[in-house]
């Protein structure tokens, strides 16, 4: 690892050096450092960087506190991978007041987690797995491949060379239908557009002689909740168990209250700790209703090139073909993850909603108002009904149309002003297609988002000093605007000025 000393927000003993080495081990290609910059694909770090980020909806930087916890994990050995595991089971079910109803599967990404939901409808019909994915922008490329039974990258976190988009084996009767969630020009899909998509997808499975797997997007990537419950009402009183619901939260955006209330509907639920949960890149599980589980055929044979024996549940059918190695990197991920989740949960529901709601504010008046951005809304525009509904939850993440500044028109604008800001030491969530600018091009967005951590750290301080610290933090974001302004717009007329980093690190 290169990084430089002002990059790293932590004593290098050697017990961390070896913790930043795990923590960066055990996925797929997406998760290796840069050997220049010691980042990730995604320009986040396993280890506390001395750096603003508001940059859940896409990947965290491990967080001071987390990577404590995790070194000392390091100096007392990482241990036995299935006994960590089952300990961390136990800890995310008593967070989200989960009980014997739920069983737990552990997958080195959010992405792998769609091989999960295949395997637990798998052979329910002749015909094999329709698997209808709601907007693959909004909940991640890689997902067409994985949704599909098919590998979606160069390696496995098993360490097996894969080819992307072959076949797994024994996921060869997978189709897969991609309904977007955004019409063309950018606008969220109302509820009643995608049940009607939804709908004539489950048709078709019937008519193939195949099992219709429909996914919930409960937190994209710009916080659209599609289908709602009551849509899912209607369509299990017209097809009945002729589909099953799979739930994909992996933003972490949700309550306790919601994730319950979908397993008791016998849904699955796939969460990451690299989102709003605030833990390192990449790690998620699934939460499945134990029914589910218990009528499970056995696992594919491929599944042995994906997954290891620890992180299925012992009693699902088949487990006996997946290796028995271990994956220290994906234990020490969820452990970060699972420590800001715990904490998170401890506050008082109170002094949650009160951040959410100063972080609303003091984001108007640093960026909204003074750059003239806008928000994208996470739910059809002219829908007021629903935005009074909307979680709380999923206010914690803004997605600004910045297309009214010069650097910002474009969403390859914004792609390149994200990289700069994010060289800079200033992270943000990663620019998404949801808006046209009056060219009829892909406008400019960014992403603001807190994550449990950052709740967690705003709402210990007295509440007097909240929303000054709120305001602060996010000024710096707006400084470095500015500053990338100038930047582009004294490149444009030929003159020379380079972004300077911010000194100071957020919470």
């Amino acid at each position: 690892m290169k990084a430089t000393p002002w990059d790293i927000d932590a004593e290098l003993t050697p017990s961390a050096r070896l913790a930043i080495e795990l923590l960066a081990s055990g996925g797929d290609g997406r998760i290796v450092l840069d050997s220049k910059t010691a980042l990730n694909r995604y320009m986040s770090a396993p280890y506390p960087r001395r750096a603003l980020a508001f940059a859940s909806s896409t990947a965290n930087d491990i967080r001071p506190e987390a990577f404590r916890h995790v070194t000392a994990i390091v100096e007392q050995g990482v241990g036995d991978y299935a006994r960590r595991l089952a300990s961390l089971n136990k800890r995310i079910h008593r967070a989200y007041g989960l009980g014997a109803e739920c069983r737990i599967v552990f997958a080195p990404s959010g992405t792998d987690l769609e091989y999960v939901a295949l395997a637990a409808v798998l052979h329910r019909q002749s015909g094999g797995i329709h698997n209808v994915l709601l907007g693959a922008d909004e909940v991640g490329r890689g997902c067409l491949h994985s949704a599909n039974g098919r590998y979606f990258a160069g390696e496995t976190a098993t360490g097996f060379a894969a080819e992307a988009g072959k076949v797994v084996e024994g996921l060869e009767q997978v189709t897969l239908a991609d309904i977007p969630v955004r019409c063309a020009d950018g606008r969220a899909r109302t509820g009643g557009e995608i049940v009607d998509a939804v709908r004539m997808e489950i048709e078709r499975a019937r008519t193939e002689g195949k099992h219709a797997l429909i996914h919930v997007v409960h937190g994209s990537k710009t916080g659209l909740i599609l289908p709602q419950s009551s849509d899912l009402d209607r369509l299990e009183a017209e097809f009945g168990d002729a589909f099953t619901v799979v739930v994909d939260a992996c933003q972490a955006r949700i309550s306790s209250a919601a994730v319950r209330d979908y397993i008791a509907r016998g849904a699955m639920v796939f969460l990451t700790g690299s989102k709003f949960m605030g833990g390192p890149p990449f790690s998620g599980f699934a939460l499945v209703p134990a029914a589910m589980m218990e009528a499970a055929a056995p696992l594919p044979a491929g599944f042995a090139t994906i997954f290891r024996r620890a992180e299925w549940p012992a009693r699902w059918p088949g487990t006996n073909i997946l290796p028995g190695t271990d994956n220290p990197g994906l234990a020490l991920r969820l452990e970060a993850s699972i420590f800001e989740l715990e904490r998170f949960q401890s506050l008082r529901r109170e002094a949650v909603e009160r951040v959410i709601l100063l972080f609303q504010e003091a984001l108007a008046n640093t960026l909204l108002v003074p750059f003239a951005f806008s928000l994208v809304p996470p739910y059809p525009g002219e829908a007021e009904e629903e935005a009074l509904r909307h979680p709380r939850e999923m206010l914690t993440l803004a997605t600004l149309d910045i297309s009214a500044i010069p650097c910002g028109e474009t969403f390859a604008d914004a792609e390149e002003l994200h990289r700069a800001l994010a060289m800079a030491g200033v992270r943000l969530g990663q620019p998404v297609k949801s808006v046209r600018n009056p060219g009829g091009e892909w406008a400019g967005t960014l992403r603001v988002g807190l994550s449990m951590g950052q709740i967690h750290d705003y709402a210990k301080l007295p509440e007097a000093e909240q929303y000054d610290a709120l305001a602060a933090d996010l000024g710096q974001v707006a400084a470095a605007i500015e500053r990338a302004v100038a930047h582009f717009s004294a490149r444009k007329s030929g003159r020379r000025s380079k972004p300077r980093r911010p000194v100071r690190r957020q919470g």
